[in-house]
């Protein structure tokens, strides 16, 4: 197993990594939406947010040497689902057919009291 880390990203704020490389599988740890230049959250609203969690994935993919489109399985944390249309619309501007299987939920909090949590597995 082989730890994945962008600078681009923000650094794990615990004892993991940002995703790890197992058989040429990469995990993506739940990624919060904070902004590796500023440290903090991209906004305060669910779009920004959602935004800046997908951006994470994709600048961690990026340095396993992986596009967006390698991606075959996410899992969305929201603190209120009935922000689930605005992610909806924000998470179909970073795929295409066939899209990634998918779960959501939505979960009493989140890590520094985010919105969003995204969390990803591709394939080399």
């Amino acid at each position: 197993m082989k730890a994945i880390n962008s600078t681009k990203a923000p650094s794990a704020i615990g004892p993991y990594s940002q995703a790890v490389d197992k058989d040429g599988f990469i995990f993506v740890s739940g990624q919060l939406p904070i902004d590796e230049n500023t440290g903090e959250f991209a906004g305060d609203d669910i779009a920004s947010q959602a935004r800046q969690s997908m951006e994470n994935i994709k600048y961690i993919l990026e340095e396993a040497g992986l596009e967006m489109k390698d991606i075959s399985k996410t899992t969305i944390l929201l603190k209120d689902l009935e922000d689930f249309v605005t992610v909806n619309e924000i998470y179909g501007e970073y795929f295409t057919v066939p899209y990634p299987a998918r779960a959501t939920y939505e979960v009493a909090r989140l890590p520094k009291d985010a919105l969003i949590e995204i969390e990803a597995i591709a394939k080399k």
